[in-house]
């Protein structure tokens, strides 16, 4: 294979670990300042603009591998990220909580991720690749994202129930 030939792949990998990347520096940053909802679920709204991706033809894949890939993510990879997402009560405000784990869960997830990639990659296109993994992603990032609104409700009453010392 020659380098033009894989210059889309590797952009695909680039791409994959400053994604990566991102996410790790966001939700440690996320840590240090209060959590609201409206920061909760920003993330799947403003992901789920990536949905228009699909309105080209290149990019679409069967319904049935769409559902299958949302489903994965959904049912393995969200679970990690649900497990290392915990709120706590701190000066009068909710935090999330830093997990120790959390970084080697996203790592973990992003080599599954990179090693899944040439897998599918062989068998689709690369357009339809990308369709595939940010249907895997959203599927990751709505279920965490929707527990932790239910978590963070929770907190929330707890601490609107107790009274101030």
């Amino acid at each position: 294979m020659s380098v033009t030939n894989s210059m889309p792949q590797i952009f695909s990998l680039v791409g994959s670990l400053v994604a990566g990347a991102t996410v790790i520096a966001v939700r440690l940053r996320a840590t240090t300042k209060p959590a609201t909802m409206r920061k909760i679920i920003a993330p799947p709204l403003g992901m789920a603009t990536g949905f228009l991706m699909f309105v080209s033809p290149l990019v679409r894949v069967p319904l049935t591998w769409g559902l299958a890939a949302f489903l994965i993510g959904a049912l393995f990879f969200s679970y990690p990220l649900i497990l290392t997402s915990r709120f706590e009560v701190a000066n009068g405000h909710i935090y999330l909580k830093r997990s120790k784990m959390f970084i080697v869960i996203i790592v973990a997830l992003l080599a599954v991720r990179i090693l899944l990639h040439d897998v599918v990659e062989r068998y689709v296109s690369i357009p339809q690749t990308a369709g595939l993994f940010f249907l895997l992603a959203f599927g990751m990032l709505l279920p965490w994202r929707l527990v932790m609104v239910k978590r963070f409700k929770a907190v929330e009453r707890q601490m609107l129930k107790q009274p101030e010392a």
